[in-house]
């Protein structure tokens, strides 16, 4: 049984020790960063090939190279982490992010918040609503991705699927369509994806891989899939003025 309060607590009372799986890509070379300015001992899991895009951090977290999907490579780099934040991607059609999120899901230690990124696609409770748009993106570049065997959007279902069903410490963060630039602050978010505030579509990476780093901290995310936008875009904006 998870002590859900000590594991709280942990969190509150010192610099917490994080990995990162998926560390090489934009969002977890943000995600790294946010980790250092937080002080926190930081550990990662990246392909060998992507080591070197980790050059400017080196010193400052233990890289273990090696694919995110293997069981032992994610036992060794998760070991005694408080904290792990997991980058969800489909590539190919062998069950990558399935694999990946089942070892981290077996492997992290019974306390540790984790921490997934996945898209406004994934649904916790099959009550999000969804735009047309999105739905025709769907419809065309998943059955074509998986032609040309590139991803497979069905693959990060099922790891967001064995993620909701897990009595881990578990937060699932839909991103909608990102932007790069400067941080415009923290993401707002909702527990279903058809909420007004959410019309925007649009948050910052950087701030994507902020609102990771801030839920490993934040109990009111345990077992939530919020769905998230920027701060500063124009549907944040009029929800906020509509609560004042």
């Amino acid at each position: 049984m998870i002590d859900i309060d000590h594991a709280k607590k942990v969190c509150r009372e010192y610099a917490m020790k994080v990995c990162i799986v998926g560390a090489s890509g934009k969002l977890g070379q943000h995600m790294i960063q946010h980790c250092l300015d937080r002080g926190y001992e930081l550990k990662g899991v990246c392909r060998a090939e992507s080591v070197g895009k980790l050059d400017r951090f080196r010193g400052r977290i233990d890289i273990s190279p090696g694919p995110t999907n293997d069981p032992d490579v994610i036992a060794a780099a998760v070991q005694g982490c408080d904290g792990v934040l997991t980058v969800l991607v489909p590539w190919g059609v062998n069950g990558y992010s399935t694999g990946t999120a089942q070892a981290v899901l077996d492997a992290a230690d019974p306390g540790a918040r984790l921490v997934f990124s996945s898209g406004w696609h994934i649904t916790k409770d099959g009550k999000d609503v969804y735009p047309w748009l999105l739905k025709v993106q769907l419809a065309i570049f998943g059955p074509l991705a998986r032609l040309f065997r590139f991803a497979d959007i069905g693959d990060q279902v099922e790891a967001c699927r064995r993620v909701f069903a897990s009595d881990k410490l578990w937060t699932v963060v839909r991103g909608s369509d990102l932007q790069e630039g400067e941080s415009e602050g923290v993401p707002v978010w909702a527990r279903h994806v058809g909420d007004p505030i959410l019309v925007s579509n649009r948050t910052r990476r950087v701030d994507f891989a902020l609102f990771m780093v801030d839920a490993l901290a934040n109990d009111t995310l345990i077992h939530e899939a919020p769905a998230i936008v920027s701060c500063k875009s124009t549907s944040a904006l009029a929800g906020s003025s509509r609560k004042t």
